[in-house]
């Protein structure tokens, strides 16, 4: 086992340290974390707007008092990742931030049609669509965002620059020096939807939508595949190494994307079109006491097993479990490298989630609504606001059953052995 374990290692740290080292998907996972507060902001107008027992006549009501807050959120949610892209790769440059963000804003801008064409066929000019601004246009935006910061930070570390007199105030210096750079870069741009637009009569958010972001999602949302992506994610964490940010810089544009057709379907009344996506993530697998769903281990370490350092362990992670955190636990046991636990730690959450997957797909707990719950809010809780729906709660107290039933004999074995020294 150790030969296999050992093995493993050295195949996986390579691929672990270019995930966790790679400028780009760093820069990628700290702009979706800018529109964190934002979309989180959106997720309880909506969640409030369509509590339950509010019937249709005054969700209508309340939708038209208060959409608003949703639609200047979750809605262009976009904006504030391509936003974060430029300005947080720009950073890495060491160029001024909010010009980088500002160019790759406007040049996601240039390429967005600036006109709907209504359900009659009848086109109104001079407005934008949510949909180019929300799910449909973010990977045209995260392309953009990143090729127009790349652009406008290589122009100007070569000095392509109007350099102003010490004398000059330094935010007049700054617009300044972001003039030349900035111009080329929204030229470019500019230029490329002129000739799209007029050769070839089509418009890059359709081209990139069909040819890119619809396989993609396609694939992200398949059970297969998340299933590879936990299994990577649970490994990873056995080495030591944080497989939720890893996995999520690779998985979190699709997830995202995902959660946002989720949410336009849900607030326009259609049927949720997906079941795996960000909230799906966040709740049915974080949201059962961290990664790894560890929230019935602590459980049983605390209250069954009988060797003093596994319950004293149990019960110092229990309370940051509940708000699933499980730092604790994954060193205190500790389940890093410890060959014992293995097993129920990659099988448990592959087992859960595809039994949330199953019950949703036949029909018996509703999807995920699209809404964004903060992977901290405690089980039952944050199943029902992700759902929409208590027995979205009831089914994570399901999956914490099961993954204590998987875990205890294991947790028995380890109680047997000899007691470690912390």
């Amino acid at each position: 086992m150790n030969k296999f374990l050992d093995a493993l290692s050295d195949k996986l740290l390579p691929l672990a340290n270019f995930l966790g080292s790679n400028k780009y998907l760093t820069v990628l996972r700290d702009a979706f974390m800018l529109s964190f507060p934002i979309t989180m902001f959106g997720s309880l107008i909506v969640v409030f707007n369509n509590l339950p027992f509010f019937n249709d006549k005054t969700k209508e009501f309340l939708g038209g008092l208060l959409g608003s807050g949703q639609m200047a959120t979750m809605s262009i949610m976009t904006i504030f990742v391509v936003f974060g892209i430029g300005y947080y790769l720009s950073k890495t440059y060491e160029v001024e931030g909010v010009f980088g963000g500002a160019v790759s804003l406007s040049s996601f801008l240039i390429l967005t049609p600036f006109f709907v064409e209504t359900d009659k066929g009848q086109v109104v000019n001079n407005v934008l669509s949510l949909d180019r601004l929300g799910a449909k246009g973010m990977f045209l935006g995260m392309i953009t965002a990143f090729i127009a910061a790349e652009l406008y930070c290589r122009m100007s570390r070569r000095g392509w620059q109007i350099k102003m007199p010490d004398s000059v105030p330094p935010a007049v210096a700054k617009s300044f020096a972001a003039l030349i750079p900035g111009t080329l870069t929204l030229t470019l741009f500019l230029a490329i939807n002129a000739a799209v637009t007029y050769f070839y009569n089509v418009n890059l958010h359709d081209v990139i939508y069909t040819v890119i972001q619809a396989p993609l999602i396609g694939l992200g949302s398949s059970i297969g595949a998340t299933l590879i992506a936990i299994f990577f994610i649970q490994i990873m964490w056995f080495f030591g190494l944080h497989g939720q940010i890893l996995g999520n810089s690779v998985m979190d544009p699709i997830w995202n994307t995902l959660n946002l057709e989720n949410l336009e379907a849900f607030r326009a009344g259609k049927e949720v079109p997906h079941i795996i996506c960000k909230s799906f993530m966040e709740t049915f697998t974080v949201g059962l006491g961290g990664s790894g769903m560890t929230l019935a281990v602590v459980l049983i370490m605390a209250f069954l097993l009988k060797k003093k350092v596994y319950k004293d362990v149990g019960r110092l992670a229990l309370g940051a479990g509940v708000f699933n955190v499980n730092e604790p636990v994954i060193f205190g046991m500790p389940i890093v490298m410890n060959a014992t636990i293995l097993i129920p730690w990659i099988l448990a959450p592959i087992v859960v989630t595809a039994l949330n997957y199953t019950v949703m797909a036949i029909g018996i707990v509703p999807p995920p609504t699209g809404v964004s719950v903060p992977w901290t809010v405690p089980v039952f809780f944050s199943g029902m606001i992700a759902t929409n729906s208590v027995l979205g709660g009831l089914l994570q107290l399901v999956d914490v059953v099961i993954v204590g039933i998987l875990w205890y004999p294991f947790l028995r074995i380890l109680d047997k052995q000899e007691e470690p020294t912390l």
